[in-house]
């Protein structure tokens, strides 16, 4: 067992899982000067017309309000996803939201879309660009979602909400993910079933490229384990026709999950706890199997990205093989620490 595992297992678990998220999240920015001398591991993916540094990104939730990407990077991500980030400002839901489930090697939370807003969010990118100049660092992602206070059924609500924050930061992503997938924002899953969805991805679309000066930034959609096969199906078909139509490029799989089914942590632990997405191991073999099924729906052309429950090198190598292009986590560096991301991508690309 390494030191961090000892450590985690032994002392970090008994500090409240949101405290101990943003003191870990200090830490890695204030190494991060002398962690990135070691250069990023792994080897370059060719995806979404881009050069990834290597096949692992740090998955949206981490780091909502993009002020860690770079110390990210030099942990050894070839990517990170910032966000999710609303066109308004908000607090999320309220605390306790965020939980450990360490006998799953699992977290449970009902975080809301914390977050600082599309124009704060914008603003501190448009810094990171100044600082950064022509230096290499990793690919940026950005993940946008709807604000909690617009009403899920107002579909032009919903759109005006999405576009604020596609105008905003569009111009500083290397790539654009729309959220319709969290379990903790009231309504937003509804925005999957593929009538709603079309016209969202088109106005995004539309408003990326109008914000961007004529550079298309790649666009993909974040689905939910937990949708059922036509469904899944339905997505990938939308996908296919929203890459022929220049909407779409990717899909990413999966978001957390509201099952709770096959869970080692007692019934009534868990019950207690309250609602909330859960992520982490129960989740690998529903999102391989959602990977695979979309690989074999849509074809070689379409950008896969796999997350939910990769932990292991032999993870990483079935999400691969079932069709991902591209590998995300979150809950795996939690609990296995900052030497986590080089292990997995020296093992998972040897």
């Amino acid at each position: 067992m390494s030191p961090y595992r000892v450590l985690f297992d032994r002392v970090a678990t008994r500090v409240d899982p949101e405290r101990a998220h943003h003191a870990g999240f200090r830490a890695v920015r204030a190494g991060a000067p002398v962690l990135g001398l070691r250069g990023l591991p792994g080897r370059p993916v060719q995806a979404l017309g881009t050069t990834f540094p290597n096949v692992l990104g740090m998955a949206a939730g981490f780091d909502k309000n993009a002020v860690g990407i770079d110390a990210l990077g030099a942990l050894g991500f070839g990517h990170v996803e910032v966000g999710t980030v609303t066109g308004l400002a908000q607090p999320g839901n309220p605390q306790p939201r965020l939980f450990r489930l360490v006998e799953d090697r699992a977290v449970l939370n009902r975080m809301g879309f914390n977050n600082d807003g599309a124009e704060v969010v914008a603003a501190r990118l448009a810094q990171r660009a100044r600082r950064r100049g022509d230096r290499p660092g990793p690919v940026l992602g950005v993940n946008i979602g709807k604000s909690k206070v617009v009403p899920e059924d107002d579909q032009a609500a919903v759109e005006a909400d999405y576009e604020t924050s596609a105008r905003l930061l569009s111009p500083y992503a290397d790539y654009l993910v729309v959220n319709v997938s969290s379990p903790n924002t009231p309504g937003l899953r509804s925005l999957q079933a593929v009538e709603r969805l079309e016209p969202l991805l088109a106005h995004v679309r539309r408003t990326a490229d109008a914000a961007t000066g004529g550079r298309r930034v790649p666009l993909l959609v974040k689905i939910a384990p937990d949708l059922a096969e036509a469904d899944i199906d339905a997505v990938a078909d939308l996908a296919v026709a929203g890459r022929r139509d220049g909407v779409l490029d990717g899909l990413i799989a999966t978001n957390t999950t509201i099952s709770r089914e096959g869970l080692r942590t007692p019934a009534a632990d868990v019950e207690a706890l309250g609602a909330g997405g859960l992520s982490g191991r129960p989740l690998t073999a529903r999102s391989t199997e959602v990977v695979r099924r979309l690989r074999q729906r849509v074809g070689p052309g379409l950008t896969l990205v796999g997350v939910g429950g990769i932990s292991t090198v032999q993870d990483a190598r079935d999400r691969l093989a079932a069709g991902a292009d591209l590998l995300q986590a979150y809950t795996a560096f939690v609990y296995e620490g900052p030497g986590w991301p080089r292990r997995l991508v020296t093992g998972a690309q040897a």
